[in-house]
């Protein structure tokens, strides 16, 4: 049965896509009473990267970095609240770690959907469209489950669909031995059958899925680590550097020309894409501890750009590298290859019917306001994690998360519900933004000398 349904109340907001950072947004949005929203996702409930919830990872930002605190300490989801209800905040206080556990972070996130109506999961969003005569957008969403059409109304959009996981050209198409890292745990069971296994890739989830490897592998098993970085760098976290996520920068990098914020971006990678230096620290103590007892059947090389993937007449695969210092190209052999090649942005198609009322870039990419619209009005369609091209590496930024959904509820009430910081860093990024110089005081008077 392929029923539609007309909901007919046009609703303040609707969500698409329900991650961290649309669910911070449902969570902030559900004590505003004046504020009727709809978030819709297709997924048959909340789970964030289970393929990657390893034993002992944990989140590269501070638990404050929840969905509501930074935002509002009052608020009744923040995470300390879910310790309290859950009979743990005192485990918590004792344990003395300043990072949740990914897989903890994940239990957090669905104890507040389990408290929000405005949720609603298994709502695949197929179309959205504008209705000239209301002024308002007609989102058209499908349960896969049943087949069931539903169309939602609301005035404004809030776009959470999130990057979509990138896969290199030449690996598109392979079976089931050659995976995105997202998937990871679905397949960790049947690589202990392999007799070589690669990983590519240069970030943190590169360096769990090595380091989970080299507990799992026996001594007979080959393991590499392939990533096109020129090291394998470990990510800053020093205190003037994490003053880049904070509000001023953001209105300096958005305020740049967009060739210096493209470069600046390709810049910054190390600043979000980099290994916890702790994971790195671990690695290193594991592969010498292996190297003593003889067993480190292990193989690490930068500057290795993956160019093809075939299959050698055994039915192995055959990866042929780039050295990108060296412009050689080199092959390698493996039965597995793990794809930590990360997350790209894309345009969701259900856009496609309003496609003109979105401001673009030269590049076809959104075209996103301070405030984080997108359309040509500035006020009726906004993005979550779409700007790393015009506010930064900010955007996928657990921490800022709270500043950019107050920033959204502002822009979408007209009015402040949620106080928005605007300067605490402690150095300057703009020369416009210094701070005056003290004021040069007058020279004291000469002290009168003994006679």
């Amino acid at each position: 049965m392929n029923e539609t349904v007309h909901e007919t109340p046009i609703r303040d907001v609707i969500g698409i896509g329900v991650g961290p950072f649309n669910l911070g947004l449902a969570a902030l949005a559900e004590p505003i009473t004046d504020l009727d929203v709809l978030f819709l996702d297709e997924n048959t409930g909340f789970d964030w990267h289970p393929g990657l919830l390893l034993d002992g990872a944990t989140l590269q930002t501070p638990f404050l970095a929840d969905l509501v605190t930074l935002a509002d300490p009052t608020s009744r989801f923040s995470f300390l609240n879910y310790l309290k209800a859950t009979g743990r905040i005192y485990a918590f206080y004792i344990r003395e770690q300043f990072f949740m556990l990914r897989a903890e972070y994940n239990q957090y996130c669905r104890w507040v959907v389990e408290q929000l109506d405005s949720i609603v999961f298994e709502r695949r969003v197929t179309a959205v469209d504008y209705d000239a005569d209301t002024g308002c957008y007609c989102v058209t969403s499908r349960t896969p489950r049943t087949g069931q059409t539903h169309v939602d109304r609301a005035w404004r959009l809030v776009l959470g669909s999130g990057p979509q996981r990138w896969v290199p050209e030449c690996c598109r198409g392979l079976e089931a031995d050659v995976f995105h890292a997202a998937d990871y745990l679905d397949h960790r069971e049947t690589l202990a059958d392999a007799r070589a296994v690669a990983i590519v890739g240069s970030g943190q989830s590169a360096a769990e899925i090595f380091a989970d490897r080299l507990e799992q592998a026996g001594p007979d098993q080959r393991l590499d680590w392939f990533t096109r970085s020129p090291r394998f760098f470990a990510m800053a976290y020093d205190k003037l550097t994490l003053e880049l996520t904070s509000p001023e920068y953001i209105d300096y990098f958005h305020g740049l020309p967009a060739h210096t914020r493209q470069r600046l971006g390709a810049a910054q990678k190390p600043l979000y894409k980099g290994i916890d230096r702790d994971l790195s620290a671990s690695i290193y103590d594991r592969l010498y501890e292996k190297q003593v007892h003889g067993t480190a059947n292990v193989g690490m090389q930068a500057n290795a750009g993956l160019m093809d993937v075939t299959r050698d007449k055994q039915g192995r695969l055959a990866l042929t590298f780039r050295q990108s210092e060296q412009g050689r190209t080199f092959g390698h052999v493996c039965d597995a290859l793990v794809l930590a090649t990360g997350f790209a942005q894309r345009v969701p198609a259900y856009l496609a019917p309003i496609t003109e009322r979105i401001v673009w870039d030269g590049q076809d990419r959104f075209a996103v306001a301070r405030d984080y619209a997108i359309d040509h009005r500035g006020e009726e369609v906004f993005v979550q994690n779409a700007e790393l091209h015009t506010h930064g590496f900010c955007a996928s930024d657990l921490g800022m998360a709270c500043h950019r959904n107050a920033i959204i509820l502002r822009a979408i009430l007209g009015r402040e519900v949620y106080p928005v910081e605007t300067a605490i860093a402690f150095q300057s990024f703009d020369v416009q933004d210094r701070p005056a110089p003290f004021a040069s005081a007058e020279a004291p008077a000469a002290a009168e000398q003994p006679s």
